[in-house]
């Protein structure tokens, strides 16, 4: 129920001391796109909102897709980034850092990230297809079953690693959309019918 969603929002965001209307977010399409936030709303088309105005929110939602979180403390830009298998093998964290090098002069010995719960590694069973476009460092191959399974968090983090941020400012949850499903949405584990997580961040000036 859409007004449901809505008034849950409304009370989670208000919890934190956080206005609704104080968020910029996008219906996800596992793409690549980035969106330079300037006012808050809804959009559409983006996987990765970025700001650097201070009181703007910028989330992501989520169920099993990996949420990252950056931040930049000398700029106090920020990014919300909704990575799941297609949008990490496109590279949207690596992109989403470029673009707020770009836009805000972000340096990556200067950032902040967090890579969120989302799916793990021993559950996240992927075809050959998909496999193939992973390097082999993030892919699993069991023997036993002949199947293949995709560490999404490990392959975001290395993303953040290769940009330049440093590791003592990347940390990573410990938790799995599936292993932990009685306190996480996960969209494989209840097949499709489930909510969505928010992940938010921004500065508040």
């Amino acid at each position: 129920d859409p007004e449901n969603v809505a008034e849950n929002r409304r009370r989670w965001l208000a919890s934190l001391g956080i206005d609704a209307n104080q968020l910029a977010s996008s219906l996800q399409v596992h793409g690549t796109e980035i969106l330079n936030a300037t006012l808050p709303g809804y959009y559409e088309g983006y996987d990765a909102p970025i700001t650097n105005q201070a009181g703007l929110l910028v989330g992501v939602t989520v169920a099993d897709c990996v949420p990252v979180l950056i931040y930049d403390s000398q700029s106090h830009a920020v990014a919300a980034v909704h990575a799941g298998w297609r949008g990490t093998v496109g590279g949207i964290v690596t992109k989403t850092l470029a673009r707020m090098q770009e836009q805000f002069g972000s340096q990556p010995a200067n950032c902040y990230a967090h890579a969120g719960t989302c799916i793990d590694d021993c559950s996240f069973e992927v075809g050959p297809a998909v496999a193939a476009q992973f390097s082999t460092s993030f892919v699993r191959f069991d023997t036993n079953t002949q199947r293949s399974f995709v560490n999404l968090k490990a392959a975001n983090q290395q993303q953040l690693l290769d940009f330049g941020i440093p590791v003592s400012q990347i940390s990573v949850s410990a938790f799995s959309t599936v292993v932990h499903n009685a306190d996480y949405f996960s969209y494989r584990k209840e097949g499709g019918q489930t909510g969505r997580m928010l992940a938010v961040i921004g500065w508040n000036g």
